[in-house]
């Protein structure tokens, strides 16, 4: 039984050291591997007892249709079973790996043709609150096709040449964090849980969308009407922005297409699911495959240094892996925990203690403010397993608010969003400036979004 209870503490340790990394100084992809290697190991250690504490569903069905296997011992059945599952874990989890990966390449690429610096040259205002807006609604509807971790790294980029004094572009910087998480919470690839959500058949691409649209709108239009009065008025312009020459010498109609091949063919991912049940991660690394070619063919016989780096096979050195590894990580840690019934249990004491799904959902976006939202919805969805009908089929209510209650619940802390951890990295944003001038007022847009959900879904 010690190592049946030994499991989930180390998860939660696990967690909390990857919600802490800059205290403990080790990279939380390093954490969440390491972790996902403990927890199957203490499994293959004590597969018998595992097996016996909490046997696998439909074991009797299967022993119906291969009686040989009664006669083997215990142990061998136990091992055999979780060598399965560890494959088929893995199956299961590098589909979204290498959505992730193939995602992360197509915005790497985009960004070094230069084709988001035509997004900061067509913005044109000099006033403090108009700028604010535009970026907030430009970082919105953005995070929607890119997802809100690239879309922050892009816009944060174009404030930096927007507004040059940082005491100022803190502000910009923190608002950024918030409309990318709004946005990323009602798009299927918009964030990496809304992605699981998706891919898992807990939630379909257009419902999500439809649904969540407006909740996730209020959530960001609360605390931007707020800011707004904090910052200067017309009377304190912003200063001209300079032409950038970075990408002097790469064709303008190279940039377009690049720019429109990238976005158009992550916009297409669940279009081509939906119509045709092409996986993610296949549309995705279709896009990629387009990329590839047009970049080869356009350099191939280059001699420009520079152009040559531009090719996908020089992207994929300068694409951060570590998130990849962090991912597969917390994924095949949770895969561990609903092998050994782990969730099944915490599933149990979720629901005597609210008696609403509904309340569950939220009590878990407050929680994804300071733990990972990616292992806790991969965790809500071992504990509740996906049905035909009822409270936890496709699209139900419960499954639509998680999506929008665990992304948007990240951005009520600075560390609770791999958006806004990158962002505190990029500004060197402090925890206490965030939690003091933006967590009261993200609370305000969370709660306004979730009720408006409850209140169109009646």
């Amino acid at each position: 039984m010690f190592f049946y209870y030994l499991m989930p503490v180390i998860f939660i340790l696990g967690i909390m050291a990857i919600a802490f990394e800059d205290v403990i100084k080790v990279n939380k992809a390093a954490t969440a591997v390491g972790m996902s290697i403990f927890l199957w190991l203490i499994f293959l250690l004590n597969a018998e007892h595992f097996f016996l504490i909490n046997p696998p569903k439909h074991i009797n069905q299967f022993f119906e249709v291969f009686p040989e296997f009664r006669s083997m011992p215990v142990h061998d059945i136990a091992f055999a079973f979780i060598e399965k599952k560890l494959i088929s874990g893995l199956g299961d989890v590098s589909t979204t790996l290498f959505f992730v990966l193939g995602s992360m390449a197509i915005i790497d690429i985009v960004d070094a043709h230069g084709g988001f610096s035509i997004i900061s040259q067509s913005i044109k205002t000099r006033s403090h609150r108009k700028l604010l807006w535009i970026l907030c609604f430009i970082t919105f509807f953005m995070s929607i096709l890119l997802g809100n971790l690239a879309t922050v790294i892009v816009m944060i980029s174009i404030a930096r040449k927007l507004v040059p004094e940082r005491t100022t572009r803190l502000v910009y910087s923190s608002m950024i964090i918030i409309a990318a998480n709004a946005g990323g919470s009602c798009s299927p690839i918009g964030d990496v849980t809304t992605l699981l959500l998706w891919t898992g058949g807990n939630i379909s691409a257009l419902h999500q969308l439809s649904t969540l649209f407006i909740p996730s709108l209020a959530m960001m239009l609360v605390p931007l009407s707020i800011v707004t009065f904090t910052l200067p008025k017309n009377d304190h312009l912003l200063p001209l922005v300079q032409a950038d020459n970075t990408h002097s010498n790469i064709n303008p109609k190279t940039r377009r297409a690049v720019l429109c091949v990238g976005l158009g063919s992550l916009a297409m991912v669940p279009i081509l699911q939906t119509l045709i049940q092409l996986p993610p991660f296949m549309g995705v690394l279709l896009g990629l495959v387009i990329l590839w070619a047009i970049t080869d063919r356009k350099y191939a016989d280059s001699a420009d240094e520079s152009l040559q780096n531009l090719r996908v096979q020089h992207t994929f050195s300068r694409v951060d892996i570590s998130t990849v590894f962090f991912f597969l990580g917390i994924l095949m840690s949770v895969q561990a925990l609903i092998v050994t019934g782990q969730l099944t249990i915490m599933a149990n004491l979720l629901s005597d203690t609210f008696a609403n799904q509904n309340h569950i959902a939220v009590v878990l976006g407050v929680l994804s403010s300071f733990l990972d939202n990616v292992a806790l919805v991969s965790a809500t969805m071992g504990m509740y397993p996906l049905q035909e009908s009822g409270i936890f089929a496709q699209d139900s209510s419960f499954w639509t608010l998680l999506a929008y209650c665990a992304v948007t619940g990240g951005s009520i802390l600075i560390i609770g969003s791999a958006s806004g951890v990158t962002v505190m990295g990029m500004e060197k944003i402090s925890f206490g400036y965030y939690l003091k001038r933006f967590t009261p007022i993200i609370l305000l847009g969370f709660l306004a979004g979730a009720l408006v959900f409850l209140a169109t879904s009646v």
